[in-house]
């Protein structure tokens, strides 16, 4: 055999989303690109805001000492300034750049914070439909990944995560806005997990960790707000990007936020940045960390997205498509028209229609749509998913 056993498993049950852009690959070559409506990866559209581009330019004119050296594997102390100044109004309490770890992406952020927590069998708790990786990140760190589900609209089941709780549990972590549904999970949802997660800590004699995945933390619609989840537990952890809200997902610049209110903020700090270096991450990549040093709190125009959004769901809606209109990220996540989402999602491949099915993510019969695609994508794929409605339909 050439590899692992265990990676040869995972091969085999590797990304839904990874297949289908593959798939989208072949399609393309075979019909031609203006033909296929690729709805299967997350990759923003929009291009970067031209705040970026400038800085992108200043930076790489600037000529400094060092500007290209090692640095300490939290990353350049000015960053993690900025980024704690911006997080402070941001979460509504007052972070330092002691609390800041910079990472390459929230994928690494979250996997140097699982490989700085986790113990072997130790089990990390999250609500369904979640992001297909998470699995693969807490195995990475001799972790166990245990789903449990969500309320019919997506929305948090405390309930849910309560029972699931136990001696085992090490964290839960959420993404919100969600990838895949696009729900944004409430502050009162979140003021009764961090009740139950106080609760269950003190019982259970351990600390449980709240990890906050909050990549698309920027794109939220119709006027929402995305709740501070350092308000909501002493014990959490975010980690993010600048993937989405400034459209650079392969620049690969993220961080780690710790609450300065958590019990062993030092020890998780110090443990996060030893990950950084073990893990062969090293340091965030030195030439981004001062281009978004400078563009705290800049983002694309989320109105576009919300007008994607809009035109998406109208379509659909118009096509028989059930669906909870997303309040967040670039995701829409209906119901297939028969329980076999993946059979359903072939059927949209015949229309030349690239979607992920929800199995993947845990949510099976349902199906994921990227919408973070140009308009005539959307436009022009209209009269194909209608005719995918109708053969089940009829």
């Amino acid at each position: 055999m050439a590899i692992a056993k265990k990676i040869e498993i995972m091969l085999s049950k590797s990304s839904w989303i990874r297949k289908m852009f593959e798939e989208g690959a072949r399609l393309k070559a075979e019909h031609g690109a203006d033909r296929i409506f690729d709805f299967s990866l997350g990759n923003p559209n929009l291009q970067p805001p031209e705040d970026f581009r400038k800085v992108l330019i200043k930076t790489a004119n600037a000529s400094g000492t060092g500007h290209h050296a090692y640095m300490p594997n939290t990353g350049y102390p000015n960053v993690r300034k900025a980024v704690a100044d911006y997080l402070s109004v941001e979460q509504k309490t007052k972070i330092s750049a002691n609390e800041i770890i910079m990472t390459c992406g929230a994928a690494g952020a979250l996997n140097v914070i699982l490989k700085a927590i986790l113990d072997p069998g130790d089990e990390v708790i999250t609500p369904a439909p979640c992001f297909v990786e998470y699995n693969f990140y807490a195995d990475n760190h001799g972790g166990v990944l245990k789903t449990v589900p969500t309320n019919p609209d997506f929305s948090l089941d405390v309930n849910a995560i309560s029972f699931a709780i136990n001696e085992k549990t090490k964290a839960v972590l959420i993404n919100s806005p969600n990838n895949p549904t696009g729900q944004v999970y409430s502050r009162q949802s979140l003021n009764e997990l961090g009740a139950i997660l106080n609760e269950k800590s003190r019982s259970l004699n351990r600390t449980i960790y709240l990890i906050s995945d909050e990549p698309y933390r920027k794109i939220v619609y119709d006027g929402l707000d995305v709740p501070s989840i350092f308000s909501c537990y002493n014990e959490t952890v975010i980690a993010s990007s600048y993937s989405k809200d400034l459209s650079i997902p392969g620049e690969r610049i993220g961080f780690v936020a710790i609450n300065p209110a958590a019990a062993c903020k030092d020890d998780l700090f110090g443990g996060i940045a030893l990950a950084n270096r073990i893990l062969g991450f090293v340091n965030a990549p030195a030439f981004m960390q001062r281009v978004v040093g400078s563009l705290q709190g800049i983002s694309v125009d989320i109105s576009e997205y919300a007008r994607k959004r809009d035109l998406l769901c109208d379509g659909l809606a118009d096509c028989g498509y059930e669906f909870t209109k997303p309040s967040g990220a670039f995701y829409l996540f209906p119901k297939t028209p028969v329980p076999d989402d993946v059979k359903f999602v072939k059927t949209l491949q015949d229309e030349l229609i690239l979607t992920v099915p929800g199995s993947g993510f845990g949510g099976p019969g349902h199906f994921r749509i990227a919408f973070c695609v140009d308009d005539k994508t959307i436009i022009n794929s209209m009269p194909g998913f209608k005719r995918a409605m109708d053969r089940y339909k009829n």
